[in-house]
């Protein structure tokens, strides 16, 4: 793994009056497809019955329109679309996680990572759970029903399992009659809500969702706030918030999310810019021409071009319908691969000093391997800019980062990494600029701990993406 993985997206829908809302949930997973392209659920809820499908796949691979089709009507709607950060990718791991109880069903889609779901499942085993999948969403299933087989209503099931759950999580699931939200007291992954001109209400992992279905943004969750969704409207229980200070990971405004999303108020495309001029203001050098590797390193190009003056160009085309599945056997032709996915531009690149700009560098392979096509296309130099900071410790939270053996900043200077990627210089973003990426946001509000190894929670007693 050289580049990181999306982590996963949610989306939920309650409609006033029955209607086939599978179609919502998928043009809402769609818009979601960058946030996991492993797996695909959705669930829909037909007179308290749950209809679901969900499997290994893109979303337009799961959801062919006769499996639409065979979802049927309904009310109530949730989907996921899933990278696979703890647990592994098997069909059985796909999300909803739904579960029958003698109080009804639960439809349950998470995006995060819990840090206590090794201790929660050893206690749930003792106590007899009989655990079907490997992800830390079953853990969080059992902990609803248990509470709900205790409670009056699905959620205060909820508000009463959050007393258990630690690490990030940003839930949609709906109940035979109920869609509910939750995020965690942190606020650690992001989750917003918004109402379409029918008067639908929407939940989803990111703005972009919300238009994709027509819908307007009224607001994000609040961190530890649970929204409850039913034909009397929304109700919003603050049992849980303002206990702590909000950690939102800032790795959602650098990489995670798409650039026309807006979370918590600030576009992202606007964060991204602002990256790229600080490295401009912090990192500056004598070039010709500035460029961005596709796609989120692009903003960041743009803004590093606004703030240096030097010339902003696309010197690589992303080719973006390599299928997600094809793996070449060997190593030359993965080695070949690199052009099918990324080309350069030679009347861009040729004899110029170019500053390439990208997201992040894990093991640095990518990184070699795409100055090496920008020197074949006649570059004379090639300077790398990072638009993150260096990752030098593990995430819990739901990012793929869960090793530092493979990290090469956490074994290289900035000097070596370069000599060992080929460019004639390298520099990245800080982690105080990181924090700055949000004018009027306080700095200690985001998580960096991938940068600075500031955790906000206690860390986990097993670690590693298998650890369940």
């Amino acid at each position: 793994m050289d580049q990181l993985h999306e982590e996963c997206g949610v989306f939920g829908i309650y409609s006033p009056q029955k209607e086939s809302l599978a179609s919502y949930g998928y043009a809402g997973l769609s818009a979601l497809q960058h946030r996991g392209q492993e797996a695909a659920g959705i669930a829909v809820n037909e007179d308290r019955v749950i209809r679901y499908h969900k499997d290994i796949g893109l979303v337009n691979e799961v959801f062919t329109p006769p499996v639409l089709d065979a979802l049927g009507e309904g009310t109530i709607c949730v989907g996921h679309v899933r990278y696979s950060t703890s647990g592994s990718n098997t069909a059985l791991n796909a999300q909803p996680m739904v579960v029958k109880h003698v109080k009804g069903q639960l439809a349950l889609c998470h995006n995060g990572n819990l840090t206590n779901s090794y201790a929660l499942r050893n206690k749930l085993e003792l106590q007899g759970c009989i655990f079907q999948t490997t992800s830390d969403t079953e853990v969080i299933s059992y902990i609803i029903t248990r509470n709900r087989l205790k409670t009056s209503s699905i959620e205060e099931a909820v508000e009463q399992s959050m007393y258990e759950l630690e690490g990030s999580y940003s839930l949609v699931l709906m109940s035979p009659t109920k869609l509910i939200a939750c995020r965690d007291p942190l606020g650690l992954r992001p989750l917003c809500y918004g109402e379409t001109p029918d008067h639908k209400l929407v939940f989803a992992s990111e703005t972009c969702a919300l238009d994709a279905i027509g819908a307007s943004l009224i607001r994000d969750v609040k961190p530890g706030e649970i929204l409850v969704v039913d034909e009397g409207g929304v109700r919003s229980i603050l049992t849980h918030t303002g206990l702590k200070t909000p950690k939102l990971c800032v790795f959602e405004y650098i990489y995670f999310a798409r650039s026309d999303s807006v979370i918590e108020g600030v576009q992202v495309h606007e964060a991204r810019r602002l990256a790229g001029k600080f490295l401009a203001q912090d990192s500056p050098v004598d070039a010709d021409v500035v460029i961005g590797v596709p796609d989120s390193g692009l903003d960041a190009a743009l803004g590093y071009g606004e703030a240096s003056g030097i010339p902003y160009d696309l010197g690589l085309i992303k080719n973006k319908y390599i299928g997600r599945t094809f793996i070449a056997p060997m190593q030359s032709q993965r080695e070949a691969l690199v052009h099918l996915k990324l080309n350069p531009v030679p009347s861009v690149l040729k004899d110029k000093k170019v500053v390439v700009i990208d997201d992040s560098i894990v093991r640095g392979t990518t990184s070699e391997r795409i100055i090496r096509l920008i020197r074949e296309a006649g570059a004379k130099e090639v300077h790398m800019r990072i638009s993150s900071p260096k990752f030098l410790h593990p995430c819990y939270y739901g990012t793929d980062v869960d090793s530092e053996e493979n990290l090469i900043a956490t074994h290289h200077s900035e000097e070596e990494i370069a000599s060992i990627i080929g460019a004639d210089s390298l520099a990245f973003l800080s982690v105080e600029r990181a924090k700055n990426l949000c004018p009027g946001r306080d700095p200690e509000s985001f998580c960096c701990a991938c940068f600075d190894g500031n955790y906000p929670t206690a860390l986990p007693e097993m670690t590693g993406k298998m650890a369940l």
